[in-house]
């Protein structure tokens, strides 16, 4: 295996509609991967911006193609303004995410907005994009894709928790890379936290001063989801269809909302990791959290309660970024041709090399 850098640019939006992740890192091979990030931006949406991709779940074909299209040259300006902030010259692609609207693998379809043609155009750069599509055609998930870059790049971890608008996991359990959706988390929580003028509940203040109503936590916990085999993913339409309903049946306090639904995130997660656990020596089980999740003080502190892991909450820049990082890795093996998705995660009928590529 010869020795090789690529300078990537990594662009990751979540669910949580909290904004662009922006990020430029050198991914290195030699014998293994390595990586080294080298700047970082994130970037909030505005209110136009939030209600659009808030609503696009309902657009018609045509308004929802020229968001693809709109949103594509919009992550085009982002790039190309943090390329001219940080005096970046060389990049060899970019490898976008994009922005999820519709994920439904069982009925063979997810739909990952901002028009690859038009962020390379915009940028003037190659541009590897739509990682999910080819997975859900395979008979796959689509979801979670990262866990190759977990097993590759953080693999020091027994456990890597992503909690962003869903939280998900990956670990190693002896033989396969497991991977799949756990729960909703911010994408509830900050639905609650803006019908009420707050972008987020900072730390889990707001939370912390509710009480758990019991019933309706379990009625959450008794989900049929959580009852089914991996590999599972999320989207925002179960959300819609599965939670917010159940919510609807009690009058309770914003703060009450906000604790039941922290109570049932963490409690789902923590038996993820207990799970888990059984094929670990449960006190050396190395948990690593990232995601917005991760600077949420209070579900951090329940997720400890409930479990006896050891929890390991890394540098900003990893908790914020990691997401991004792990799609420009995934860009780094679809550009050489490797396997970036697996079916040991995803339930596709083979391991394959996802995403699409735009060149100038």
């Amino acid at each position: 295996m010869m020795n090789k850098n690529w300078y990537v640019i990594g662009l990751m939006s979540g669910t949580s509609l909290d904004g662009v992740d922006l990020v430029y890192v050198k991914i290195s091979r030699n014998k293994a991967y390595d990586f080294e990030i080298l700047e970082t931006k994130s970037i909030n949406y505005s209110e136009i911006w939030k209600n659009r991709l808030q609503k696009a779940f309902s657009f018609s074909g045509e308004k929802l193609t020229r968001l693809d299209a709109d949103y594509g040259i919009y992550l085009g300006e982002l790039v190309v303004d943090f390329i001219g902030e940080n005096n970046i010259d060389k990049v060899d692609f970019i490898a976008s995410h994009g922005h999820t609207i519709f994920h439904n693998p069982s009925q063979n379809y997810t739909l990952q907005i901002g028009s690859g043609a038009h962020l390379s155009t915009k940028t003037g750069k190659k541009v590897i994009c739509d990682f999910r599509t080819q997975d859900v055609a395979l008979g796959g998930q689509g979801a979670p894709l990262v866990p190759i870059g977990d097993q590759i790049l953080f693999s020091e971890y027994d456990f890597c928790l992503n909690i962003g608008g869903f939280a998900n996991v990956s670990y190693d359990n002896g033989s396969d890379r497991i991977a799949y959706d756990i729960c909703p988390a911010n994408i509830v929580l900050n639905l609650f936290t803006r019908l009420e003028g707050f972008d987020y509940d900072d730390k889990g203040k707001i939370a912390s001063k509710g009480a758990v109503n019991k019933e309706l936590l379990k009625k959450l916990d008794a989900l049929e989801f959580y009852l089914q085999d991996q590999p599972k993913s999320l989207g925002y339409e179960y959300v819609i269809e599965s939670i917010l309903p159940i919510f609807s049946e009690f009058d309770l306090s914003f703060e009450d909302r906000l604790r039941t639904f922290v109570e049932h995130s963490a409690s789902q997660i923590a038996s993820s990791i207990n799970e888990a656990a059984s094929n670990f020596d449960e006190e050396e089980l190395k948990v690593l959290i990232t995601g917005g999740g991760a600077l949420n003080d209070f579900m951090i502190q329940r997720i400890k309660d409930l479990t006896n892991a050891q929890i390991v909450i890394p540098s900003r820049d990893i908790i914020d970024f990691k997401e991004a990082l792990l799609f420009a890795f995934l860009g780094v093996l679809k550009d050489q041709d490797e396997v970036n998705c697996l079916s040991s995660v995803t339930g596709a009928i083979k391991d394959h090399s996802s995403g699409v590529i735009y060149n100038v």
